[in-house]
């Protein structure tokens, strides 16, 4: 009998993440790629995956338990091998679910003071042994809310977002000073005017939403729109693209890979753009590499897969790497290794189309270039107007970090880069 452990895969420098489904029990025949757990980081879900056939003998893991690279999760019999008969599970243990803490009321003429302005006091401790996620914990911390003292609804006691926000409703926190705090959109029942049909956030959209909530009310941005010709650029792009097409293995080329070679090319001059404010916000942190986040568009949601040393490939090995992570994005296989780190983000709806758009800065970065369809166009040349395909672009930046005339030099730099294709590398 052939018995292998299964532990964890690489998921980055992630640790303490916390199993938040079991996807197979004891006797259950799998095949490789199977997903057997579902782990949940303060990025993104994941599903770690068989790394053979075989039977499922011992689970090592329980929802609610943390782990990280290496951690065993179950022993698996490989396929072949007598199949042993499993042990019954030993009943649950009983589950104690939290006591709700009454907060005392407010003495007379003092005001509530629970909910800091975010960033001005130390985060708390990591509350213990309380069963939340990551993102539940980083939310209760920068809400200022000690989850110890938030009753549960979740599954097996789980404190959920949704807890920590009735919890703030409810009158256990409020602003500590006038504007700190977010009056909440009163509840309706739409049912009254028609017929409706609710249907469940998928699990992306739950992970982004509060991210790019956070970043929206953080982040004091401000959208630069410039354009850049193009018409030398797709002529080059649709030749690239037809010997693609008609390679051995075939591949695209679309704008997106150009876009991040000159988007690293005008990064380097211009390093501001590549940086990150201190957690004391009293400096910069200018980071000497250069990994290019880009929005895919999945049937579950926006995801951000990342390039990783963009500064080191050339476009065509951009265009292969962008076609794998993409197709590892709409089958959900990305693992948060592949969407952390990025030091500036592109988000392309050329493919949909629009004139332009106000993208969020995905904080900690400090900007982000949007990118909409391109048009033809008819431009002045000194003497005639002649028809040019024209690409805007819509750089959105935090204007703590960059002012309007840095934002402007940046973008204008960019468009120069593309409408020359002689200043990128292959």
């Amino acid at each position: 009998m052939s018995k292998i452990e299964v532990k964890v895969p690489d998921i980055g420098d992630f640790k303490g993440v916390p199993v938040i489904e079991i996807l197979v029990k004891p006797g259950d025949a799998i095949k490789a790629e199977d997903p057997l757990i579902v782990l949940e980081s303060d990025k993104a879900t994941m599903e770690v995956p068989a790394p053979e056939a075989g039977v499922v003998s011992d689970l090592l893991v329980k929802v609610g338990d943390k782990v990280a690279e290496g951690s065993p999760i179950l022993t698996l019999v490989a396929e072949g091998a007598a199949s042993p008969t499993p042990a019954a599970p030993p009943p649950p243990a009983p589950e104690a679910k939290p006591e709700p803490v009454p907060v005392p009321a407010p003495e007379a003429g003092k005001p509530f003071n629970a909910m800091p302005i975010l960033g001005l006091r130390a985060p708390r401790a990591d509350f213990g042994d309380v069963f939340a996620s990551p993102a539940v914990r980083r939310l209760a911390r920068e809400l200022d809310i000690d989850l110890t003292r938030v009753p549960a609804t979740g599954d097996k006691g789980r404190i959920t977002k949704e807890d920590v926000k009735a919890f703030l409703s409810g009158g256990k926190a409020a602003p500590a000073m006038a504007g700190a705090g977010i009056p909440e959109i009163p509840a309706i029942d739409f049912s009254k005017f028609g017929p409706v049909e609710e249907k469940p956030l998928s699990r992306i959209r739950k992970l982004s939403g509060p991210f790019l909530h956070r970043s929206w009310l953080n982040v004091p941005a401000v959208t630069h729109n410039d354009e850049a010709d193009i018409t030398d650029l797709e002529d080059f792009r649709k030749r690239l693209d037809d010997e693609g097409k008609k390679a051995k293995e075939p591949y695209r080329v679309s704008l997106l890979p150009f876009l991040i070679r000159a988007s690293v090319a005008v990064l380097k001059q211009y390093p501001d753009v590549n940086s990150s404010l201190s957690p004391g916000k009293d400096s910069l942190i200018h980071k000497k590499y250069w990994h290019i986040g880009f929005a895919c568009d999945t049937p579950e949601g926006l995801v951000v897969p990342v390039i990783r040393d963009a500064d080191k490939k050339g476009v065509l090995e951009l265009a292969h790497e962008l076609g794998e992570l993409s197709a590892k994005a709409r089958a959900g296989k990305l693992t948060p290794a592949e969407m952390s780190g990025a030091t500036f983000t592109i988000s392309s709806l050329g493919g949909i189309g629009g004139t332009s758009f106000s993208p969020i800065v995905n904080a900690p970065e400090v900007a982000i270039l949007g990118v909409v369809r391109s048009k033809m166009a008819p431009v002045w040349t000194g003497k005639e107007f002649v028809p040019r395909l024209m690409l805007p672009l819509s750089l959105s930046y935090d204007h703590r970090v960059i002012d309007g005339a840095a934002a402007a030099r940046f973008a204008r730099a960019l468009c120069v880069v593309l409408e020359d294709i002689r200043r990128l590398s292959l």
